[in-house]
């Protein structure tokens, strides 16, 4: 047998692509699933806060200033995730050191991306909420309770 039909066989590299293969999408759903939860924590807050954001624009808020009343605490609950995240990666990449075939446990690249790309689509999941608190109606929104 050639060493090209070994390695792709069973026994060869098929193992590590398909678990990359595993590890990709659980990490794809895993990236969803933050989404949606930051998305229905940023929504929920912000249609709780529907009779105070109608009293400032009643008194004369500026829809950017509601829209960052909205984005600011989800701004700190991204940083928090992220920093959290990535203190816990390096901690979780030290321990599987050893099944790293080919690749360093400590990739600064990877891990600055990873973050940057789960924080920008957070905070695009967060902007829907925020956009939608600015448009609220002072006067419905006063009737609201």
């Amino acid at each position: 047998m050639t060493m090209e039909k070994s390695l792709n066989g069973a026994n060869g590299y098929f193992l590590f692509r398909m678990g990359a293969a595993f590890a990709g999408t659980l990490g794809g759903l895993g990236m969803l699933l933050a989404v949606v939860g930051v998305y229905g924590v940023i929504s929920f807050t912000a249609s709780r806060r529907t009779h105070e954001i109608g009293v400032r624009m009643a008194l004369g808020a500026r829809p950017l200033g509601i829209f960052a009343l909205v984005l600011r605490p989800a701004i700190l609950l991204v940083g928090t995730g992220a920093g959290i995240g990535l203190l816990a990666s390096l901690g979780v990449a030290q321990l599987l050191k050893s099944l790293l075939v080919g690749v360093s446990s400590y990739d600064p690249f990877t891990f600055a991306i990873v973050a940057a790309l789960l924080s920008v689509v957070t905070l695009v999941a967060c902007y829907l909420p925020a956009r939608r608190a600015t448009r609220v109606d002072p006067s419905l929104a006063l009737r609201y309770e």
